[in-house]
């Protein structure tokens, strides 16, 4: 534990004690399961029996050691900012020249997320691609979420934590960077960039806050839509209704009562792998089972990390901190930085470039046919090359 006002930087390596690991073993061997209705597959929730066969892989093939070892291999930090303890990840590239890029998860995520892209973006020269696109990356972990978890204070907002990130940057010397990222990632980096336009020279995202239909277009904006943009804005909003009706739930939970969520999630490790695999199998490219489209021992990590420190509550309650902000409910601030859009089908909502060029300055926008709400795990290599492509873009079209 580094001191609230210690502003170094640590080395930190992952160390679980084995007695945390026997502990969750009993736990497992202990689950008292409910009842379920007969034949309504993943409609009420995730299915007991495909549960049950999960778990039973988790407690007795699933290796954390191998995992742990795995995570280890990247280099590992801790540093104390705005009084809470930062995790991060930071893998630099053998390409000196390299763009330095921030990465960022979003919930129920971690930098596990990360594991197929690090290689390709910090080394495309040993991945048969061009040095020239090479990124010393910094992956951190979201104050109140794992191994930055869990946070002390009230008031970790997604503005808090870009503010944060944005001084991370500043400490490990980088002046001019890019940003990355997904879901609370992508609200995070967009109000990077936003905030810090002199340092940051491109938000990628592959989701864009408040660029989707949220109502029925008025007939002024109809009339402005090609036929194209007609059938999206429609499907648009079409998933927007299916989210309010059928998805909202847990955000509903986590943004008004996320510490009565935690006891059970702290308390009950398939509760925990519930509640994140659910997620994993509605908003990604899947069919039957997340497994359609995430490594199955991967995406247990990634519930190992909300497991092993007990930040299901202290991660929920960003989704508190933001609906109790004034700027909750409001129009997003514009932004002048270049930015991408990297567009997966499955992802929970389809943006709309017209809306997203109100507030945003779109310089590539790239719509793919197959991926979901997790592209580094669904699809890393479309995500890698689009990531490549934008920045080699900003490269070729910068001033002299």
């Amino acid at each position: 534990m580094t001191n609230s006002s210690d502003e170094g930087i640590h080395p930190f390596r992952i160390s679980i004690p084995q007695d945390e690991l026997e502990d969750l073993h009993e736990r497992l061997d202990r689950t008292r399961w409910p009842d379920e209705l007969h034949g309504v597959g993943w409609a009420y929730g995730v299915p007991r029996d495909y549960l049950k066969e999960l778990v039973h892989y988790w407690r007795h093939e699933y290796d954390w050691r191998a995992a742990e070892a795995g995570l280890n291999e990247w280099p590992q930090f801790t540093t104390t900012i705005d009084g809470a303890n930062l995790h991060f990840a930071h893998i630099r590239s053998p390409e000196p020249d390299a763009t330095p890029l921030i990465m960022t998860h979003g919930w129920p995520g971690s930098i596990v997320e990360f594991t197929e892209v690090v290689g390709p973006l910090t080394d495309p020269r040993a991945h048969g691609g061009d040095p020239a696109d090479a990124c010393h990356l910094v992956l951190p972990s979201i104050p109140g979420f794992g191994l930055s978890g869990p946070t002390r204070e009230q008031g970790w907002e997604l503005e808090r934590v870009a503010a944060a990130f944005a001084e991370l940057m500043e400490r490990l010397g980088y002046r001019q960077y890019g940003v990355q990222g997904g879901d609370w990632g992508a609200g995070i980096s967009r109000e990077i960039g936003r905030t810090q336009p002199a340092r940051v020279i491109g938000v990628h995202l592959n989701l864009l806050p408040n660029s989707g239909a949220t109502q029925e277009p008025d007939a002024d904006e109809w009339d402005a839509l090609t036929p194209y943009e007609r059938k999206r804005t429609l499907a648009s909003w079409e998933r927007f209704q299916e989210w309010s009706r059928e998805r909202q739930g847990y955000a509903d939970i986590q943004s008004t009562r996320p510490q009565t969520l935690a006891y059970g999630l702290t308390d009950s490790p398939v509760g925990q792998l519930a509640w994140i695999v659910e997620k994993f199998k509605e908003w990604t490219d899947s069919r039957d089972r997340p497994e359609d489209a995430v490594d199955r021992d991967v995406m247990l990590t990634n519930v190992m990390l909300y497991w092993l420190t007990g930040t299901a509550g202290s991660s929920a309650r960003i989704y508190y901190e933001r609906a109790h902000t004034d700027y909750w409910g409001t129009p997003p601030a514009p932004s002048t930085t270049p930015t991408a859009l990297a567009d997966f089908p499955r992802d929970n909502f389809i943006p709309l470039r017209h809306i997203a060029d109100r507030t945003n300055n779109i310089v590539q926008w790239t719509e793919y046919d197959r991926g979901g709400h997790f592209p580094a795990m669904e699809q890393p290599d479309l995500l890698v090359a689009d990531v490549k492509a934008f920045f080699r873009k900003l490269r070729e079209t910068a001033p002299e």
